[in-house]
């Protein structure tokens, strides 16, 4: 019996089929496209991100500050964005209740700093489903970092004066001391001003533009005449710690270059801070540490033996030959 030809119906059935199973290839071999994509994009920030580190540690091992480091990061963050958006909604992971979800840790804030609490009531002292009284079960607490802003006020100073009706005597309090004689900064604009400049950084020109922002208008060569006022201040606190650390059995040093302007000459110094530390409590030393700088114009071994004339002890130091001089002097 011979075999029957197959019907029409059945051979568009079987294109059907066909076109079926092609079309199914074209979306694996997409889908398989669009993978190998997102892994070469992957790849590619990982490759970037290790870059990065790496020339993070050369800059910090060997080379100095640039703006190339600044430019990589913005490249960085653009690659991440491009990748991010080139991930559809639709292939993110979907969270079930069975799944093992790590929970992200609760950063807490510094409980030592003041707080201002702000309580936010319901609009309405009733249900508004019902209209029934309220009672309180519970609440939920939520903290955020909150910056309030620097604001510079001025301290008027009156003192009345008062006449005696018999002996027409005059009274009137005692002037408040004043860091600076006729001055118009306080010990804390004081404090505030060297902190900026010298604790991080900001210059005098900066500082005063930051002030005029906000109403405040000084000139800064009244800031630097303050800086020498102050330093006179602080010159028996300085010197009384140096009496101190030349006592102490053992004293660690360094230097640093330091660039010094010579007004009015267009160049600079190549000048030098000197730090010196007593500080024993990892040995066990019952101490209290010690630290004081000195800046000088030059590198020379003389400033060395000037600032530790009268100290016998250990100098832990680098093999600068100003340091030998100092310790066979």
């Amino acid at each position: 019996m011979s075999e029957q030809a197959p019907s029409t119906a059945d051979f568009l059935a079987r294109i059907a089929l066909l076109e079926a199973a092609v079309a199914a290839r074209d979306i694996t071999i997409a889908e398989r496209d669009e993978q190998l994509r997102r892994e070469r994009a992957e790849a590619a920030l990982r490759i970037q991100r290790l870059q990065l580190r790496i020339d993070r540690f050369n800059r910090k091992a060997f080379g100095r500050s640039s703006e190339k480091l600044g430019q990589m990061l913005l490249e960085l963050e653009d690659l991440e964005a491009d990748v991010a958006a080139g991930v559809p909604d639709a292939e993110l992971p979907i969270v079930t209740d069975t799944d093992k979800v790590r929970a992200l840790p609760v950063r807490k804030l510094n409980p030592n700093l003041p707080r201002k609490r702000i309580v936010r009531e319901p609009s309405c002292a009733c249900c508004p489903g019902c209209g029934g009284a309220l009672r309180a079960m519970g609440e939920d607490s939520d903290e955020m970092l909150d910056l309030v802003a620097q604001a510079w006020q001025v301290i008027e100073t009156v003192r009345p004066k008062y006449s005696c009706r018999t002996c027409d005597k005059i009274i009137q309090a005692p002037a408040p001391a004043k860091a600076i004689a006729r001055g118009k900064l306080s010990y804390a604009a004081l404090a505030h001003i060297m902190m900026a400049k010298w604790g991080y950084h900001l210059p005098y020109y900066r500082q005063t533009q930051m002030m005029a922002a906000k109403g405040v208008d000084i000139e800064r060569s009244t800031l630097a005449r303050s800086a020498g006022y102050v330093a006179a201040l602080l010159d028996p606190i300085y010197n009384r710690l140096r009496e101190i650390g030349r006592t102490r059995i053992k004293l660690h040093t360094d230097d640093t270059r330091l660039p010094i302007l010579a007004p009015s000459t267009g160049t600079t110094h190549k000048g030098a801070l000197w730090v010196y530390v007593a500080d024993d409590r990892n040995s066990g030393s019952q101490e209290p540490p010690i630290a004081w700088y000195r800046a000088t114009m030059g590198r020379a071994g003389a400033s060395v033996m000037s600032e530790l004339a009268g100290f016998a002890g250990t100098l832990q130091a680098d093999g600068f030959t100003g340091y030998v001089a100092a310790v066979h002097m």
